[in-house]
């Protein structure tokens, strides 16, 4: 990892699957907002116990980061001001002890944990506490970086995509897409196996349906859901949905969020499904071996491998015996594609990947959809819309975003 020297203060560079990658101080702050982080396990430096009451008010402007926010340290609530910084240093290489404006700082968050011994100190010499994030992280530093990035391509008009792509051979842009598509599913695969390593096979289950299940508002309160009670605690009846909905309160986003995806009815669908099916991560890697061949690169169009696979039979099926019937719909077919697909590829359960290209596309982006139909890709009964081809263009597109050096919008506080 880099020395904070070695690069801008507000920016790390870290190697990542594909490559080197940027991590920003301001997605740093996005996540500290949302509490996109494991809030039961978070303890300062020197071992206290940290709840957060309130995050603060996210400040934009010049001072410390975020305004008035409420602590628990220990036994003792506290009320001040938050700073952020990828590095802890950061704090003495911007000279924050000396500006008036950082007088009322209480907390200094980090993303990378100190070298033992760094201590961070205020104009009066007391000793500020320090929380490092990264060992508290839901997921690994690219994954975020990616997800932000998709939230902010969600925001794009597609006019643009479709102005470039439209004069490409169609051969040549459906190879384009199948490659990109390819990319995706390497880096979701990748993205689980981390996740395998750190929680287990169960935990990894149980963690990627919940956040599945709060796509795409509601998944850092989700994650916390899961982190504070195990599968096993739903399985046994040990949790209802309204106390989990309740540990939450004041970080659930519900604005603009449909009734069937209220995060209060998709705890319900959880404590429905766990108790109906308490076993069901082992039973998806049995069952897998069973589920249709579907070759990597089948010529025939989606419409065929879906009624040669016989994606409507075993969809009714996973549905039933994986989930007891709680989870259908779109929510259904991301659980399929976003979750179990790449669990089970990184598992080396089975690839997976034929069938999740020729599925449904779930919850993307309608644009991406209706993109691929203007450009001729997707359409007709032969070749309905299907999630390796959205994928595909979704993965070009951010790719070009990303060379071309697009600026972030300004964020709006909502989750991913």
């Amino acid at each position: 990892m880099p020395h904070p020297e070695s690069c801008p203060a507000a920016v790390a560079e870290v190697q990542g699957f594909y490559g080197p990658f940027t991590f920003p101080e301001l997605l740093l702050q996005k996540i500290w907002l949302r509490g996109d982080f494991d809030l039961t396990a978070a303890r300062t430096t020197d071992g206290r116990a940290l709840t957060i009451l309130h995050a603060g008010r996210w400040n934009r402007l010049g001072g410390p980061d975020f305004r008035g926010a409420r602590l628990r340290l220990g036994a003792t609530e506290i009320t001040g001001d938050v700073e952020l910084h990828l590095y802890a240093e950061d704090w003495v290489a911007h000279r924050h002890a000396a500006d008036p404006a950082y007088r009322e700082v209480v907390l200094h968050v980090v993303l990378f944990p100190p070298t033992a011994g760094t201590v961070t100190r205020g104009a009066d010499g007391r000793e500020i506490p320090v929380l490092a994030l990264l060992p508290l992280l839901h997921h690994d530093l690219e994954e975020y970086a990616a997800d932000d990035a998709v939230e902010r391509l969600a925001n794009r008009p597609v006019a643009r995509a479709i102005e470039e792509l439209s004069p490409l051979p169609a051969a040549e842009l459906t190879a384009l897409l199948r490659d990109e598509a390819e990319k995706r599913w390497r880096w979701k695969t990748h993205f689980a196996r981390l996740r395998i390593a750190r929680l287990g096979w169960a935990g990894a289950c149980h963690h990627t349906a919940l956040e599945v299940l709060g796509y795409r508002f509601n998944r850092a309160a989700m994650l916390s859901v899961a982190a504070r009670w195990p599968l096993a605690e739903w399985a046994a009846g040990r949790v209802e949905a309204e106390t989990a909905f309740a540990a939450e309160a004041g970080r659930w986003s519900l604005q603009g969020v449909r009734p069937a995806n209220h995060p209060r009815l998709r705890l319900r669908q959880y404590a429905e499904w766990a108790r109906a099916v308490p076993d069901w991560p082992e039973r998806l890697a049995a069952q897998a071996a069973a589920w249709p061949e579907v070759a990597r690169e089948a010529g025939e169009g989606t419409r065929a491998v879906r009624r040669a696979g016989k994606f409507a039979t075993w969809r009714r099926c996973w549905a039933a015996e994986l989930t007891g019937g709680a989870v259908g719909g779109t929510r259904l077919d991301n659980l399929i594609c976003d979750g179990w697909l790449p669990l089970l590829a990184a598992q080396r359960v089975r690839d997976g990947y034929g069938i999740w290209f020729h599925w449904p596309p779930g919850d993307l982006p309608p644009a991406l959809v209706r993109a691929l139909r203007d450009l001729g890709v997707c359409g007709g009964r032969a070749q309905p819309a299907a999630q390796g081809w959205a994928q595909g263009l979704q993965g070009w597109w951010l790719a070009r975003e990303q060379a071309a050096g697009a600026p972030a919008r300004t964020p709006s506080g909502r989750g991913a």
